[in-house]
This record gives C-alpha cells, structure tokens and sequence, in this order.
C-alpha cells in the first residue's frame, strides 16, 4: 500500500475498507435484505458430543433431523445420549413427557445418502482437514445444488472447505458450543465465497433453534478459539514449569477473574485432543510460536489422557 504523498486517499481507502468490513459482518442489514431459503430437514453427519448435541437442539425446534456417524456404534451411542437427555427432562419438569415424545418423532438415524433430501448438513466429524474435504465432496455428489453445508469446525478455513464442496457460496460455519443443549452462541463464519443468502439462512436457522448468532469472518480460530486456546496452552505451560498446581491456577482464573470454570477443567471438558488441533491449526496458519502446543499437552494426548471423554485429563472423572 503506499505511504508517501500523490493521489492515494488513505483516509478515503479506510473508509471503504471499514464500510466493506462492515458489510461482510452486519448480520442485520444482511438478514434484513437477503432471501434467505427456509430450512425444514437437516443432516447431522458425526454423533459424537458435539453432533448429538446439535441434532438434538435441532429436532427440539421442531425441525425434521437426521444424524448419521460413519460408525454405527457412535450413532446409537449418540442417539442414547439424546434419549436419555430427554427422559431426564421430562422427569425433572422442564419439558412434559408429551414435549419429549415429539422431539423423539423429529430425530431419526440416516445415512450420508440422506443428504439428497435436506436443506442443510452440518458435518461435525473430526477436527481434521482431510477427513472433513473429503466428506464435503462426497456429500457434493449426492446433495442437490441449492443444499447448504455447514461445519462445526472450531479452527479449520471455511473458505477451504467451500473450495472442496465445489459450492463456495453455499458454504459456511456454524460453530457450536459445548455443552450444545446449554451454552446458547453459535458462531457464524462466513467464507470468502459465503453468499449474502446463505449467510442470511443461517442466521434465521440458528435463531429458530433458540441460539444466539455472531457472525465472525473466516481467519483461524474465528473469534472464541483464537482468544481461548492461547489461555488455555498458556495455562498447561503454566502446570507443566512448576508454578501451582492445577486446582491453584484454575482458581485463580475462577476467583481472580470470575470464570466459571478454570483453564485446565475446560481444556478437559473440551477435549485435549482437540486443544491440541486446535493449536496446532493456528501455529501452522499463523506461523506465529505464541500458538505452540506445550509439549505437556502433546504427552498428554499422546497417552490417551484427553479429559472427560477418556476418565482422565488434568483431573480424574
């Protein structure tokens, strides 16, 4: 960009740049001004913590919900998990055995064929680049061109991902929060090829399944990844050079901070294995050594210790 005197207008080009950025990120004007399609039947594809959790918020709006895992444990073991959310919620009063009975009759078990008859797939598969590109052109050769996919992704590009699903303009993310029933933001990402229609779906869908939208742009980590990671590695550095213990520096941010749940706690719920992708997601794409996994998170994963999933973490479940 040039900085020396001439006819570059810096204070124009600023303008614009701002109005631009503006553009891309006002969900409402955007909203607002785009036909968006209705969404009416959507395809889950991974029944793991995050994939039963958003099938099950979805078939809890009363929308038509499919979920499907590429292994048929992980689908009935996911389907439990939601029955049994379910049950409990009827037998604690907040939803009548009625209530219950109709969320089961909007959430049923499919395949990946079954993306050839809904409006919207979320893929929440494996926080891997090649697995999730592969599933986007799989699922290209049998959904029909106006389908919109999704992925649950918490670092990977989007833009990449549209790339792969040979549809950039109906490609976004919807970066859900775990626990998905409880935590209420969805985290919108729009690619470099998102169009204003499918961003606008998107905010309506997430809106109808009672969450709240933020529409962030795509760049590693989007938003709550980029800023929580670097805490969280920050405070595994922290155990691993002898400076408290655990339960010390999660209290700390607790107390000192007001979180509800300390660093080391929430990397354990997360999932370290995740963290670890995470991290390593945004060392690579931002070259920048401020995201270096620590090397006690690489041993920890490395011998199968990945938090609540697994038993144990940084603390025993």
């Amino acid at each position: 960009m040039p900085r020396g005197p001439g006819t570059y207008n810096r204070a124009s080009a600023d303008r614009s740049t701002r109005a631009g950025e503006q553009r891309t990120l006002n969900t409402n004007e955007t909203a607002a001004n785009a036909e968006s399609p209705v969404i009416e039947r959507v395809l889950v594809v991974g029944a793991g913590t995050m994939g039963s959790g958003i099938a099950q918020v979805i078939a809890q709006a009363s929308i038509r919900t499919t979920l499907t895992d590429a292994d048929t444990v992980s689908l009935e073991r996911g389907l439990a998990a939601i029955a049994s959310r379910w049950e409990r919620q009827a037998a604690t009063g907040r939803c009548s055995a009625q209530d219950a009975a109709g969320f089961n009759a909007n959430l049923s078990p499919g395949t990946i064929a079954d993306a050839a008859r809904v409006d919207l797939v979320i893929e929440a598969i494996i926080e891997n680049l090649e697995a999730k590109t592969s599933l986007f052109r799989e699922l290209a050769t049998i959904a029909p061109p106006p389908t919109l996919f999704a992925s649950n992704t918490s670092s990977i590009s989007i833009s990449t991902l549209g790339r792969a699903s040979g549809r950039p303009d109906r490609v976004l993310g919807l970066h859900f929060f775990n626990p998905v029933p409880v935590l209420p933001l969805v985290e919108i990402v729009r690619g470099l090829e998102t169009s204003d229609r499918t961003l606008a779906a998107s905010v309506s869908f997430v809106e109808a399944i009672g969450k709240t939208p933020i529409v962030v742009s795509d760049s590693p980590g989007f938003v709550a990844n980029r800023v929580l990671l670097p805490m969280i590695n920050e405070a595994i550095f922290a155990l691993q050079d002898g400076v408290a213990p655990k339960e010390s520096i999660d209290d700390v941010i607790k107390l000192g901070m007001s979180h509800p749940m300390g660093p080391l706690a929430l990397a354990d719920l997360i999932g370290l294995d995740i963290c670890l992708d995470i991290l390593e997601t945004l060392h690579r794409d931002f070259g920048d050594d401020k995201y270096r996994p620590a090397p006690l998170l690489r041993r920890m994963v490395g011998a199968g210790k990945l938090g609540r999933k697994t038993g144990m973490g940084f603390y025993e479940y």
